[in-house]
C-alpha cells in the first residue's frame, strides 16, 4: 500500500531578517512547498533555487499552476516541470530542479527528480498526493506574496 504524503503551502523568503547574507543578494518570496512538514526548499537549498509557485508575473504564475495541475505539458519536458528555479529571474536557462508528475486517477505522484542540465538524479521522493487536496493547495499559490 502507498503511504500518502500531505502537502501545504507556506509563504517563504530566501534569507530571513537577520540574515546578512541579504544583503546585496535578490530576497525572492515564494510559496514553499510543505511535504509531510518538511520544506521542499530546505531539502533542496544546497542548490540555491527556489520553488517555481507563488511569485513572479501574474502570466508565469498561473502557467505553472497549469503544469502542476497537469492541464497542459511543458513545451519542452512534456510532463516534466521546473519545481525549482534560479531566484533572481525564474528562469529556466540558469538551471533549475525538474520533477516528473503523474497522476493515476485520485492521486498525483512526484518522482525522479533532477538537477538540469546537468541531468542529475537527486535522490527524493516519491511522493504521492490525493488529488482534491492537492489541486486545492497547488491553486493557493496563485499570488500568495499579496495574501
Amino acid at each position: 500500500m502507498t503511504t500518502i504524503n500531505t502537502l501545504q503551502t507556506k509563504l517563504y523568503s530566501r534569507y530571513d531578517e537577520f540574515d546578512p547574507e541579504q544583503d546585496g543578494n535578490k530576497n525572492t518570496k515564494f510559496a514553499d512547498l510543505i511535504i509531510d512538514g518538511r520544506s521542499l526548499y530546505q531539502m533542496l537549498k544546497k542548490h540555491d533555487m527556489v520553488p517555481s509557485l507563488g511569485w513572479g508575473s501574474e502570466d508565469h504564475q498561473k502557467e505553472m499552476i497549469q503544469y502542476f495541475l497537469l492541464k497542459k505539458p511543458h513545451e519542452h519536458m512534456y510532463y516534466r516541470y521546473p519545481i525549482l528555479v534560479c531566484p533572481w529571474c525564474g528562469d529556466e536557462e540558469c538551471g533549475y530542479i525538474s520533477v516528473k508528475i503523474d497522476r493515476e486517477e485520485e492521486i498525483v505522484i512526484w518522482k525522479d527528480f533532477k538537477l538540469e542540465h546537468e541531468n542529475k538524479s537527486i535522490n527524493l521522493g516519491p511522493f504521492y498526493f490525493e488529488w482534491e487536496n492537492y489541486e486545492r493547495v497547488i491553486n493557493n499559490t496563485f499570488r500568495i506574496i499579496e495574501k
